[in-house]
């Protein structure tokens, strides 16, 4: 009898008593963020991240050059690559195919046993497995020695041992799974999401091509990348929408042992910094030890070519926050045994990395100073420029520190504020316009809802320095009313109101007014948006009345959803339809009603899910070219998300 017979034997003579309940995977689907970070869209996403990862691995470990992401046409998921494929051999622990141990044993893999992998990314080793557990259902296709090996699974329990079900040519692994609808709030992927993802893993290995494809009726879309530049292309991507002070992105590598790290930069013309840092292909937010490494060199390098050339004297040294103004810089360094701080990987805790990297970028970034002296003399400018202007900024903050003591005696003048001094309790409604705010403040309730109307144009602060925030007169009464400071000093336990409500028309006037008061708060009241105190309201747009019945609608496809429901069976009736022209010519009780009653209104929570992500969206809405800015308003307009909650 043939092996395939054999098998095929096997499978007819399977039946529900054999569904084998795997050891482990249950605690899997009792706590699932433990595993995956949440049961939100971004757990859903992690779901995909965790399969590619693996992929990722053969091709940390120079076997597999092309990865494809499908979303398929009923919105299940297909990773496939041309790695070696999965071990399909007997696994001598177990007694069990190495394939059916990866897929339903936690922390199984070659990640564990020191020779399948040098370095890899995934969340601790339990990636394919966590995956099975969370999805409806999973199939794994291996192809490998000629043969395609497969198995089934549904929940983490096998349906189908595996089988071989045909022969083969090419080497690799497919791994097709949906998500259980019963373990995630969503189970609907979003293109962009993992498009922006697999760009990014794409940048990290130079020379690796992945394909990511939309199959969905309505959506079809395809996306290739493939960098040969790695992450000096990166760096030119994130700096695409600025002005770069000198042309060729700086690039450094190093390695000792089985470690190594690749550092590339470019400074622009902006105030802000960007700094990028992975390890094993894996984003670090948090930072760690090769953060810390690359800013203390960079640093010293920089007062060291200034002392040298007597750009800076004495002891005037520039700091490393002067060094860093207007930087843009991806870190990627690859270990063996990489030591995270959390089980999400925020943060790198391996000492001898910090090492490492401090030692590349002496070295060779001193030797790109010496041989490119245009461009050495061009950023030490920046940082003794962002030097004397920190020092201006510190005494504006001072001004503001004296201003709002004991507790901020000095509200501005056109703040309405509430009753109510418990902070949790409280919110502010920060109103374009004097006729709005006169609406807004004769319609709140006082007892907990504060006004505060701004007027004339508002600072762009995406070209602005600190200094120039600090002491403008449009955004001072902002931070005066806030209470909790501004930069480095921002202190969110002295935030004096926990929902802060931008509230602006639905026109482009209304967006361009929240994009400049988002963007304020992305670089000066950062935690402000990452603790989830900012709002944006969401006034509606049209009004709908059949006799006694009225109907708001907040988009023209639910203005004609809602028409078609009033008319119901009488196509002829009438229904009239007034749209909303603005927040100012609302009186206060349409206002209150539509826009702040919290029992009706409809807010939108701010969230900041991907720095880099919003970093290049602000950088798109307030950089100096329009053609970008253009084209992402008319894409994005239409989208709204989040409900009052």
């Amino acid at each position: 009898m043939s092996e395939l017979e054999k098998v095929t034997a096997v499978e007819q003579e399977y039946g529900a008593a054999e569904i084998q309940v795997l050891e482990g995977l249950e605690a899997v689907r009792k706590r699932p963020g433990m595993y995956i970070g949440s049961t939100s869209a971004s757990g859903l996403h992690h779901l995909v991240y965790e399969i590619v990862d693996n992929s990722i691995d053969e091709a940390l470990a120079g076997y597999c050059t092309d990865i494809r992401v499908s979303i398929n046409p009923d919105g299940t998921i297909t990773v496939s690559d041309n790695g070696r494929g999965i071990p399909v051999d007997i696994q001598p622990q177990t007694g069990r195919p190495a394939l059916e141990v990866v897929f339903t044993v936690l922390h199984a893999g070659g990640k564990f046993g020191g020779g399948g992998y040098k370095v890899s990314g995934g969340l601790h080793g339990v990636g394919a497995s966590v995956v099975n557990a969370l999805s409806e259902w999973l199939q794994v296709q291996v192809h490998k020695d000629g043969k395609i090996y497969e198995m089934r699974f549904s929940r983490g329990h096998i349906t189908q041992e595996m089988q071989v079900v045909g022969t083969t040519d090419r080497t690799g692994t497919t791994v097709t799974f949906c998500p259980d609808h019963e373990m995630f709030d969503t189970v609907e992927y979003d293109y962009e999401i993992l498009h922006t993802r697999m760009r990014e893993q794409a940048f990290l290995n130079a020379g690796l091509r992945i394909s990511i494809e939309d199959l969905r009726s309505g959506r079809e879309q395809q996306d290739t990348m493939h960098y040969e530049g790695g992450i000096r292309e990166y760096v030119t991507y994130l700096n695409e929408n600025k002005t770069p002070l000198h042309q060729e992105v700086v690039y450094m590598a190093g390695a000792k042992g089985d470690s190594t790290a690749e550092i590339a930069l470019q400074y622009n013309d902006g105030y802000s910094e960007n700094l990028v840092s992975f390890a094993n292909d894996i984003r670090t937010p948090e930072g760690g030890m090769h953060e810390t490494g690359f800013k203390a060199a960079l640093t010293r390098v920089l007062n060291a070519y200034g002392l040298k050339y007597g750009m800076i004297k004495g002891d005037d040294k520039v700091s490393g926050e002067d060094c860093r103004e207007g930087i843009t810089a991806v870190i990627s360094v690859k270990l063996t045994e990489a030591q995270f701080e959390g089980q999400t990987k925020a943060k790198l805790g391996n000492a001898h990395i910090r090492t490492l990297v401090d030692s590349v970028v002496s070295d060779q970034l001193a030797v790109y100073l010496e041989e490119h002296p245009v461009v050495a003399r061009t950023i030490l400018d920046k940082a003794l420029t962002a030097n004397r202007a920190r020092e201006a900024a510190r005494k504006a903050r001072e001004s503001i520190r004296r201003k709002t003591a004991l507790g901020g005696a000095a509200m501005p003048d056109k703040l309405r504020d509430c009753n109510e001094n418990n902070p949790e309790l409280t919110e502010i409604y920060i109103v374009e316009g004097d006729s709005a705010g006169g609406s807004a403040t004769q319609g709140r309730d006082s007892r907990f809802q504060a006004i505060l109307p701004l007027w004339g144009k508002m600072l762009n602060v995406e070209k602005a320095r600190a200094d120039k925030v600090y002491g403008n007169d449009k955004l001072q009464p902002v931070i005066t009313a806030l209470g909790a400071g501004i930069g480095e000093e921002f202190d969110p336990d002295k935030l004096r109101y926990h929902k802060v409500i931008i509230m602006a028309d639905a026109d482009v006037d209304g967006a361009h007014i929240r994009t400049l008061l988002l963007t304020f708060f992305f670089r000066f009241m950062r935690p402000l948006i990452e603790q989830g105190y900012v709002y944006s309201a969401v006034p509606p747009l049209f009004k709908l009345t059949r006799g006694k019945t009225t109907r708001l609608a907040f988009s023209e496809e639910e203005r004609d959803q809602i028409s078609s429901e009033l008319r119901g069976d009488n196509p002829n009736v009438k229904v009239d339809i007034s749209r909303f022209k603005g927040l100012g010519e609302m009186n206060p009780e349409e206002l209150w009603e539509t826009t702040m009653d919290p029992e009706r209104r409809t807010l939108r929570r701010i969230t900041l899910d991907d720095a880099v992500k919003a970093d290049a969206t602000f950088n798109v809405l307030m950089g100096e070219k329009v053609e970008p800015r253009k084209e992402f308003i008319e894409k994005n307009a239409k989208y709204a998300v989040n409900l009052d909650y």
